[in-house]
């Protein structure tokens, strides 16, 4: 039995009505065994096809409309079988369509039987190309309908049957995705571990289409990529270079391997979102300052060249590295380049982003290191949640040996991997290697056009002297010598010139005064909206709309928002979002200023928030909740405390792994906050928003890093003034003291 038979697709016909009775009964009795979907025109055509990609193949009478049709289909399908069909002489056909077809069939010249068998092999064939190489191999298994004897204990799904909740979980699965959960024990589906069969060369595919010299699947996420890089790049007393904003499986390799921690400090705009690392602080002459001023270093360690620099690209809301530049910058000087793209794996399969993403092809001119690339492809591609992938590109001179590499990646390889998640990784590969420009170009697109509506709706708004959100992006873009509108821009130009998104200080938007020429741009698809109450220069309105009352709102409305920040939230505009999906975005939206302009009660917005605390909520209505939250960040400097926490790096008393063995031998005291002036972090301290440390395990809180215990103080008395609005802040606990106050705790080394 196949895995995928060829005539449960469809082949989607374009089939005049004019045509003869002859013509049109031949027609049928030749598409008699297929599944057929009939069209009389090409709008429909067009419609159909751009909808439906469970297609075997594509029929059209030869007729004017065909050469259109036919590149039409090309554009986003290159191996989708197409058959022209005829009564006649088909020398009207041009060579570039006929390069462009399968075949021409003359209805009437050979028999029914015949043509429809040459149909049927060329259907057979595209279905047999189009099958990833592992995913391919796994339904061919799957439906072979062998006997297991071996793990997993579901045996398939039949424990499943024995049981009615079993039977629960085999009908919302379904029958597939549980025969295909399988053990390592099937020999002809390869080994992840052993790197061989078809999983190798998945991943030897994978490395091609990503543009690496070698690409290994993870599925424990990308935290674990991140772990596997620096075990198997780092070593104990090694020096790291590390963007402080950066995810802290990060923070803890540098645990696990025992590095010696410096940091890059990435700016901040005065609407608290994070921006770029300075260029100059990846040259050597910034490395070697930071080196000789870490007190933590022997002179003999001072000597050493930083062993693993990493950096977040592209950031939480969008900028994106020149990576070239951060080549040149460094010049070499550091022994290994890190880039954690989690959220970026698309950009290799965009000339918008050209330059822009680690494995980039354009390197060649320029001496560089071994590079590494962290990928959650299961983020903003296709692939099953915690599938990932490690990309890796050898140094110019510096080449990495895999024997070695492979050691770290075996630590955090199960020995029991998901195939399904295998084969997810596998399948995000071939899509994006089948069309992923056409897709990306629809992406991109799309996110402009989405753009271009919430600034033009903001533009209305305006006319009539009334408030509405807006997006962080360009105000105006340099098109033909002048300065005009974002919305007014053609959106060909704008998905063509990667100038119209590279940030500027002749042009600024963006709040980062001090940007560098060429350095950063912003990604298209990361959509950051703001919310009324602070502009880009830092001065607050009199109406102001904290967002995390507008994420609440939204939520409960069907809307979930990826980030939410003090005064914008981010929303992620990937492949596969619909105009539907932007319409219900824009209309929640519209909704909230509705309520908002109503002063419409919190009892009918937010009833369980009321209900919990009706002695602060009842009373109010929308528009109160929000000037009161308002006018309070304003009046606390919230945001100003923010900033300055963010700025400091504390004095280092211990690295993250000497702090990390304090904590697992019970040497610490978990304190309340306020009384942590002066003593040392036994864990990570990451605030969300922003999402970064602002104080890593074994940094000290002194008078010098006083402003970080003031920011994280001034946030607790927040949430005892606005109670139901409590912050997730990793490595801070929150509960209620003897005194019934709510109170941040923390761990911290004993003295």
């Amino acid at each position: 039995m196949e895995s995928i038979n060829y005539l449960d697709w469809s082949l989607l016909v374009l089939h005049k009505l004019d045509s003869t009775y002859e013509s049109s009964k031949k027609i049928d009795d030749l598409l008699e065994n297929f599944n057929t979907l009939f069209v009389d025109n090409s709008t429909d055509f067009k419609r159909i096809f751009d909808s439906n990609k469970a297609l075997s193949g594509i029929v059209l009478d030869l007729d004017e409309d065909a050469e259109e049709i036919v590149k039409f289909v090309r554009e986003t399908n290159p191996k989708i079988p197409i058959f022209i069909l005829t009564e006649e002489d088909s020398s009207k056909l041009s060579l570039q369509i006929l390069k462009l077809v399968n075949i021409v069939m003359n209805v009437f010249e050979d028999s029914t039987s015949f043509l429809s068998g040459q149909l049927e092999l060329e259907v057979e064939k595209y279905m047999s190309s189009i099958k990833p190489i592992f995913f391919g191999k796994l339904m061919d298994y799957t439906h072979k309908f062998k006997y297991p004897w071996h793990t997993p204990g579901h045996a398939g799904g039949l424990m499943f049957m024995t049981n009615p909740i079993g039977k629960m979980m085999l009908d919302f699965y379904g029958e597939n995705t549980l025969r295909s959960d399988l053990s390592i024990s099937v020999p002809e589906l390869g080994s992840l571990l052993d790197d061989e069969g078809p999983v190798k060369d998945a991943e030897s595919n994978s490395a091609r289409v990503f543009s690496a010299d070698k690409t290994y699947y993870i599925l424990n996420g990308t935290s674990s990529v991140n772990q596997v890089i620096w075990k198997g790049r780092v070593t104990k007393d090694n020096l790291a270079f590390v963007d402080r904003n950066c995810h802290k499986s990060l923070n803890y390799g540098m645990v696990i391997t025992e590095a010696i921690p410096m940091y890059m400090i990435p700016r901040r705009n005065s609407l608290g979102i994070i921006g770029p690392v300075k260029l100059e602080e990846f040259t050597k002459e910034y490395i070697d300052k930071i080196i000789q001023n870490n007190p933590k270093l022997t002179e003999e360690q001072k000597k050493q060249k930083i062993k693993m620099s990493a950096l977040t690209n592209s950031t939480y809301d969008g900028l994106c590295y020149n990576v070239n530049k951060i080549k040149e910058a460094l010049n070499n000087n550091v022994e290994n380049l890190h880039f954690d793209e989690a959220w970026y794996a698309y950009a290799k399969f965009h000339p918008i982003y050209k330059n822009h993403y680690a494995m980039t092809e354009s390197d060649n001119f320029i001496e560089h290191p071994p590079i590494f690339a962290s990928h959650s492809t299961h983020k903003l591609l296709g692939a099953f949640s915690q599938a990932s992938m490690l990309h890796v590109k050898d140094g110019t001179k510096d080449k990495v040996d895999f024997v070695v590499f492979d050691e770290a990646y075996l630590m955090y390889g199960s020995t029991s991997p998901q195939y399904s998640m295998i084969a997810s990784l596998d399948v995000s590969t071939a899509m994006m290697d089948f069309c992923g420009d056409k897709l990306m170009d629809e992406t991109i697109l799309n996110a402009i056009h989405f753009r271009k509506r919430i600034a033009k709706l903001n533009k209305e708004y305006a006319s009539f002297n009334e408030w509405f959100f807006s997006l962080w992006q360009p105000e105006k873009v340099l098109y033909n010598g002048t300065l005009i509108d974002f919305e007014d821009v053609p959106d060909k130009y704008l998905l063509e010139h990667q100038e119209s998104w590279t940030l500027d200080s002749d042009n600024n938007w963006h709040g980062f005064n001090d940007i560098e020429k060429n350095y950063v741009m912003l990604d298209p698809i990361k959509l950051t909206l703001k919310c009324p109450g602070l502009n880009v220069n830092g001065k607050y309105d009199e109406i102001g709309i904290p967002a995390t009352i507008l994420s609440n709102y939204i939520i409960d409305r069907g809307v979930v928002n990826e980030k939410t920040d003090t005064y914008s939230l981010l929303f992620l505009h990937s492949i596969g979002t619909t105009v539907t999906k932007q319409e219900a975005l824009i209309k929640v939206l519209m909704n909230f200023k509705k309520d908002f302009d109503n002063n419409t009660p919190l009892k009918d917005i937010f009833p369980d928030l009321v209900s919990s605390y009706p002695e602060k909520y009842y009373t109010k209505g929308l528009k109160d909740h929000c000037l009161d939250m308002h006018n309070y960040i304003k009046e606390s400097k919230l945001l100003e405390l923010m900033d300055k926490a963010f700025q400091v790096i504390p004095k280092q008393e211990l690295t993250p792994a000497e702090a990390s063995r304090e904590v697992f031998r019970g040497n610490i005291e978990h304190l309340p906050l306020k009384d942590c002036m002066n003593r040392t972090a036994g864990v990570i301290v990451v605030p969300y928003p922003p999402g970064i440390p602002v104080l890593m395990g074994g940094e000290r809180i002194d008078e010098a890093s006083k402003s970080i215990l003031n920011f994280l103080l001034a946030r607790e008395e927040f949430e005892r003034v606005f109670p139901g609005y409590f912050s997730d802040i990793h490595g801070i606990e929150a509960f209620n003291d003897e005194d019934g106050v709510r109170r941040f705790h923390t761990m911290v080394i004993k003295n």
